[in-house]
Order: C-alpha cells, then structure tokens, then sequence
C-alpha cells in the first residue's frame, strides 16, 4: 500500500514529468523500445531548458526539432531514425564500444537524468527496465533524476541492475502504448548461403553471440537440429524462439549464467515481447558486462557472428562508413571480435555480400575506401565468410590473407582483384591460382 501511495504522489503528465528536467544537465535514453515517446515527446515543450544533451542509441522515434543551444542531440550508434540529422548537423556522434558505453556516459556527463519506459511496479515496489537495460541500468544509482514512462506492454524481466525502486524515481507517467517492433527480415539468396555456412561452422554446446541484421541473424534459419546451443549475446532477436521450440538451447555449457539466455538489449515483434514477458530463463546484463573482455574470455567454444560493409585484403573490416560516408558505428563488433579470439577454441566470424548494387562491386576491396573507418584490426578479425564460402585469416600471411579472401569473392571480380592485389606486392607476379 505504501508503494501505491507512493507510485500515485509521483504520477503526472508527461508535460508536467519533464520540467523536473533543469538546464546544463544531460539526459540519457535507452536502447530502441525502451524510449519513452510521450516524455520524448514533451521535452521540446520545456522552454528552459539550456545546454542540455541528450543521449541516444539505435532510436526508435524521430530526432527532436528542437535548437541545439538548448538540447544538443548526441547519438551512440547512427541508424535510420538519426543518419540524416547527423549528416544534416542536428545530431553529433560519440565513438564507442558497445562495453565502454556506460563509463564514457559518467566520464562526459554530469547530473544525468534517465528517462525509459518500465514494466509496471510490482507488489515491492520496483519497475523493470524491460528490453532495454544495457547501458542505462550502469547509470541508475546515481542518476540525479530518474523520469520513467509505465506501459503495461512492456516485459518484465530479470537480470543483473535491471529494477528500478519506486523511491528512486522523480516523476513517473502512464502510456500504454504498443512497444516499437520490428518484422523479421525477408532473407534473400544470399543470405540463405550465407545462413547454411555459417551454421556448418557451428558445432553442437557451442556458445552463440550474434549479432544485428539480417546475415547474423539468417544463420539461426539453419540451427534448429543443432542441440546444446548457449547465448551469450547482445540482442535478442525473433529467431530465439524458433529455437527454444525446436529444442537447440539449453545454455548448459556456459561458464556464466547457465542455462540462462543473457542479453543486453532486445528488439523484435510481440511475438518477441511477451515470450520475454516473465521469463525465467532469459536474464539481461548491462553492456559493461556482457561486453566485458574478461567476461568473454571464460567462455571456450564461443561463435561470435557480425557483419560488415566491406573488407580489404589484409582483413580490415569496415563496418560503419558507405562511400566515405558515415552509415553507422561500431556496436559490439570489436568487443566480441577481441573477445573471442581470448576464448578456448572460440570463432570469430566476420559475414558480408561479396557483392553490392546488383553484383557491381566487390565488398572485398584492395584497400578500405578514402574516409572509411577501420572497424575490426586486422589482427582482430579470425575468418570471413560470403556467399562463396569462408576464408580464415587468423594466423595467415598477407599473401595467405590476400589468397583467401579473392577465393571468396564474387567470382567476376577475382581476376581484378588479382591483379590489384600483385600491384600491391601482396601477391607475386606468379605463383597464385584460384580455387575451383
């Protein structure tokens, strides 16, 4: 009873939640489906706000029209509701690795304020962060200010960090609106070879981190007869359920969290979302921890699988740049990348089309494009994967490296690529053949 009194002092309109907000102070979202757009909304409306940041990562809703001496907009990671405002200068970037994002947060920030849409309070008085603890729940405890959005939609679910008390909150609102989502992507051909590869490398009790977008994620198309899989991952996507039905999960080999599935963040359909709803078996982990070296080192037979835009001959990996051009960021990639080469027999997989814009032109390059940002080391990445098949380059030579990865390109391209690479003095003028 006492919470509920508590929960009702503490109710207010969005309008009125956010003129808690003061001036000079940084404001900080979390990941997609936990933003919470009616205090989003609102914020605008707040004239005397000045010099405030806001903070966001993989939106889920538009930029604010809002002047940057009053709220200067800052995004983690550029995607579709923010790659034009950074391109248009009403939204600035800050560099990251997914696992540095909650000490980089308290280095750069001041009097920070959460804001986050909740599972609705429970018998002892705490909300639950939903889908989305990853970088916030590191912040909560000495947030200056902790403005929440109740929606019943949203999951309640477990993990470490992932509560937030009644009596920590400032202001709390009501909007139970239906939580973003995302369909699951329509797999081309490419995919689908891309998947099956991908899934032959994977052996029964491995342990999984796969990362975003349709390639990762076709790869779980071809697990289901796999049996013994663990997850160690940062989102948790559709697919999970197709694999918890068809018996391939049982997180029973994992050193941390077994026979738990562990996450950071997760985005899907509502499928997704009431599958998590009080879900026992899946446990959330700030980004600090399920991106933790340390932490994926103790893991042996771990398969981490990203993608990426293009890759050169000495395997470094473009992940965030398109024609100079900034598309994205770095995410997870160079976490789980390092990481996995510190595990005991673990795999770092690397996929990407050989192909672009109908087959005319090669993602495997000579060298990386002018203004391209160089992602993953090439002493980080392990082996590469495309439509043709995969090239391992941990522990190869330049000329082993070159070799592998114009065998797994576009077959149209390999005499080209050839020859650019013999102009580079990657290869000698002889002494190289294609794989048939």
């Amino acid at each position: 009873m006492r919470f509920q009194v508590e929960y009702k002092e503490k109710l207010r309109t969005p309008e009125e939640a956010v003129q808690f907000i003061e001036p000079n102070t940084d404001i900080i979202l979390p990941i997609m489906a936990g933003e919470p757009p009616a205090l989003l909304e609102s914020l605008p409306q707040h004239t005397k706000l000045r010099g405030n940041r806001l903070y966001r990562m993989l939106p889920a809703y538009p930029i604010l029209n809002v002047d940057e001496d009053r709220i200067k907009q800052v995004s983690l990671f550029l995607s579709g509701q923010d790659r034009s405002g950074f391109h248009e200068g009403k939204v600035d970037l800050l560099p990251n690795h997914f696992s540095d994002i909650p000490a980089l947060l308290k280095q750069v920030t001041t009097d920070r304020v959460i804001m986050a849409v909740v599972s609705p309070m429970d018998e002892e008085g705490y909300f639950s962060l939903g889908v989305s603890p990853s970088y916030t729940a590191p912040l909560i405890e000495d947030a200056k200010q902790i403005i929440v959005e109740v929606n019943e939609m949203m999951p309640r679910t477990y993990g470490e960090q992932n509560k937030i008390h009644i009596s920590q909150v400032t202001a709390l609102v009501e909007n139970n609106k239906e939580l973003p989502s995302v369909p699951n992507p329509i797999l081309s051909g490419k995919d689908e070879k891309i998947g099956r590869i991908i899934a032959g490398i994977i052996n029964n009790g491995d342990t999984l981190q796969i990362g975003f977008g349709a390639m990762p994620n076709a790869v779980m198309e071809f697990l289901t007869d796999h049996r013994d899989l663990g997850i160690y991952t940062e989102m948790l996507p559709d697919k999970i359920i197709d694999l918890y039905e068809a018996g391939a999960i049982s997180n029973k080999n994992k050193p941390l969290f077994k026979e738990k599935t562990t996450m950071t963040f997760a985005f899907g359909t509502k499928r997704l979302y009431e599958f998590m709803h009080e879900n026992e078996d899946l446990y959330f982990l700030p980004c600090d921890q399920s991106n933790d070296l340390r932490a994926i080192s103790k893991f042996d037979n771990l398969v981490s699988i990203n993608s990426t835009v293009e890759i050169d001959f000495l395997g470094q990996c473009n992940s965030e740049t398109v024609k100079g051009s900034y598309y994205s960021s770095t995410g997870g990639q160079g976490d789980f990348a390092k990481g996995a080469r510190l595990t005991k027999n673990g795999k770092g997989i690397i996929c990407l089309y050989s192909t672009a814009k109908n087959d005319t032109i090669s993602k495997i390059v000579p060298t990386l494009s002018v203004g391209a940002v160089t992602t993953t080391s090439k002493n980080d990445v392990d082996m590469v994967v495309t439509e043709y098949g995969v090239a391992q380059l941990k522990g190869k030579t330049i000329r082993e490296r070159t070799e592998a990865l114009i065998n797994i390109a576009h077959p149209k391209f390999r005499e080209e690529l050839e020859f650019e690479a013999r102009k580079l003095g990657y290869l000698p003028v002889k002494n190289f053949s294609f794989r048939s």
